[in-house]
């Protein structure tokens, strides 16, 4: 789960980690009232989505007085930003967090994941701050500082001042550093977070060192240990057919393609949606209904999937096990019958009762073509929609 620049500071503030003053704002009134209260200009005026580069798109401005920062939100505040990370369709803005300027002498880059090959925490550093990370990482990878972090033995104040000589800071700036980087590693570790980004930590003329952004994601399957970052949930940066499917507990990711896929198991799903683009086709989606799906729950995902208006086709490839082939089956009929069946569906289905589910999609009187196995599954769907 993600959540917004000026949420992540409020958290950001809760670990002592410095950050410029300022105030989020739903309208150009608001947006002026922050800026007059934070008592001092320049004012930044940021656009909050949930997508990177917003600079970049336009979404990032300096005003110089009240009258400018209560024009420049009511320009960004509506406005559908586009950035590298939000695609060509864009994300519409519904509010701005106005911030204090800074005397910026330097930007740095600063984040914490989780490496999952070590099993170890994994601290990013580069003086390279300020830009798209990728970028660096693809061009000059010696710019990017690794400091690893054994999770039992936790941060150390070596790990520190390895990543802050790695900066190159001056004298009066480590210390703050280290205390900082310690605020943002017990963040990281209390919230179960999958990444936290400062992009960019910025060092001012006068040796300090502030959070200038903050990017905050969690791991889904903790966040029932934070009911106050639930709270935090902004449903309307989200795909639309993702959060019905949340409603469901289904796994259902959007994607570009045109063939919908059915599966029970994430990794039958990475399998099903590798041999679709092998046999020419692309996915539409990846939807896991789970190892103990109900038939309510197959007849939710069905309609979720032909929701969509790029599918043209669906493949629904299921191996039963505890969901047993004949309960997939009644929640596809069911489906099919209430919403409507306008695509052409191919089934793959092998395991318990599989028998019994055949049976009541041959006798459902649906458009229904079978197969085989994965490969005639996949190919036939990618004929269907060609």
């Amino acid at each position: 789960m993600k959540i917004h620049e000026y949420q992540a500071k409020e958290l950001f503030r809760k670990y002592n980690i410095p950050v410029p003053g300022g105030g989020v704002a739903f309208s150009a009134a608001e947006a002026r009232q922050a800026a007059e209260n934070l008592g001092s200009l320049p004012v930044v005026v940021k656009a909050q989505i949930h997508a990177g580069g917003r600079g970049k798109g336009g979404g990032v401005k300096l005003a110089q007085s009240l009258d400018e920062a209560q024009y420049l939100a009511d320009t960004i505040i509506g406005m559908n930003l586009v950035t590298h990370q939000t695609g060509p369709a864009g994300q519409p803005v519904k509010k701005v967090l106005v911030e204090q300027g800074l005397d910026i002498a330097k930007e740095l880059y600063l984040s914490i994941i989780p490496d999952r090959a070590t099993a170890q925490h994994v601290i990013m550093a580069s003086e390279a701050g300020g830009m798209d990370i990728e970028e660096v990482a693809a061009k000059t990878p010696e710019k990017i500082i690794k400091v690893s972090v054994d999770p039992l033995a936790g941060l150390q104040p070596y790990h520190c001042r390895e990543a802050a000589f790695g900066l190159n800071l001056p004298p009066a700036a480590v210390k703050p550093f280290m205390q900082l980087l310690s605020g943002l590693f017990k963040l990281f570790v209390d919230y179960d977070c999958s990444l936290v980004e400062i992009n960019p930590l910025v060092l001012t003329a006068d040796d300090q060192v502030l959070a200038l952004d903050a990017k905050v994601t969690f791991d889904d399957n903790a966040l029932y240990r934070h009911k106050d970052i639930l709270e935090m949930r902004d449903i309307d940066e989200e795909d639309p057919l993702e959060v019905e499917a949340s409603r469901f507990n289904l796994n259902y990711i959007n994607l570009d393609g045109n063939v919908g896929n059915m599966v029970n198991g994430a990794g039958l799903a990475m399998a099903t949606m590798d041999i679709i683009k092998l046999a020419g086709a692309e996915p539409a989606n990846f939807l896991d209904v789970g190892g103990g799906a109900s038939a309510e729950m197959v007849e939710n995902g069905f309609r979720i999937i032909l929701s969509d208006p790029n599918v043209k086709g669906i493949l629904i490839n299921i191996f039963g096990g505890i969901l047993r082939c004949d309960v997939l089956a009644e929640g596809v009929v069911q489906a099919a019958q209430k919403v409507g069946l306008n695509v052409s569906v191919v089934v793959r289905m092998e395991g318990t009762n599989v028998e019994k589910g055949r049976q009541i999609l041959a006798e459902s009187g649906l458009n229904l073509t079978t197969a085989v196995d994965l490969a005639d599954a996949a190919g036939k769907v990618a004929r269907m929609v060609a």
